[in-house]
């Protein structure tokens, strides 16, 4: 059953989207080497503190930290820790989330650590974050789940990977419906897979987290030991961004953009919806 959020629900879920964009902006700017995944998620931890939220990511399926932190070859679910510093030419994606009065955000960026990164890091980072854009502006009323699937895939696939071969866009996992709860129906694919059928009609109230994570090399990944940290199988490099997103009567509005997805839709000529917070 996918969950279909009133107006005000909306707003509340704005609230909590926009915690998480305070979180990606701390974090971003304490993501220099030298510094731990332990000092980002103390840095995590002391933003939601000052905004009254709280973390959907400690203790979920017992997960030990208030944000995911994956480094180079680590797709999703780093485990924030003392023993990983951050180091010159590193690549870090840092996942967060809040609640605010029981409504959930939860986004996603991949940030650069240093300088002197390789051209097709930028690339694979640049290319991921566009295509989550082409995904969020196919989340119109009308089409189905496969469509923003659909453009995702679409977008990477048009890119050329620099030194030839294709972007591996990671299989096991992809996004999903957001609410009342961090991970709920539909799940999204970030590709299209006929025997999954077209999916949901999308119509407003309807809210997703749309998280395309692309390799460059495999699409398959394993899990760790630690039952959460995972890498790709070929040991590739990767990039993770997402945002959570609500279709409103009056458009889409990415409810963990600072701006609600204003600058970046209207590149896509789709004039987002009205904050209802402003």
């Amino acid at each position: 059953m996918v969950q279909i959020k009133t107006p005000e629900q909306i707003a509340k879920m704005r609230e909590a989207g926009l915690v998480v964009a305070a979180v990606h902006a701390a974090t971003s700017e304490a993501a220099v080497p030298g510094a731990t995944t332990k000092d980002l998620d103390q840095v995590a931890r002391k933003v939601l503190a000052e905004h009254g939220a709280t973390s959907n990511f400690l203790g979920y399926g017992g997960f030990p930290a208030t944000i995911c932190t994956s480094v180079n070859e680590v797709v999703v679910h780093g485990i924030p820790s003392d023993e990983v510093v951050l180091k010159d030419g590193d690549v870090i994606s840092i996942d967060a989330g809040a609640i605010v009065d029981g409504w959930h955000g939860d986004a996603a960026f991949t940030a650069f650590v240093g300088s002197g990164h390789a051209p097709e890091l930028i690339e694979l980072s640049r290319v991921t974050e566009e295509s989550m854009w082409a995904g969020i502006a196919a989340m119109k009323p009308g089409n189905r789940l496969v469509d923003i699937s659909r453009a995702i895939e679409t977008y990477i696939r048009r890119q050329p990977k620099p030194g030839g071969g294709r972007y591996g866009i990671i299989e096991d996992y992809g996004g999903h419906g957001i609410g009342t709860e961090m991970h709920m129906d539909p799940h999204l694919l970030n590709y299209v897979e006929r025997r999954r059928g077209k999916g949901p009609k999308l119509v407003p109230g309807f809210c997703l987290a749309i998280e395309p994570m692309v390799s460059l090399g495999t699409p398959r990944t394993e899990v760790l030991s630690d039952d959460w940290t995972v890498i790709t199988t070929d040991g590739t490099w990767s990039s993770h961004w997402e945002h959570s997103i609500a279709l409103t009567e009056q458009g889409p509005l990415v409810l963990t953009a600072p701006d609600g997805g204003k600058a970046k839709l209207a590149e896509y000529g789709i004039t987002a919806a009205p904050d209802p917070l402003a």
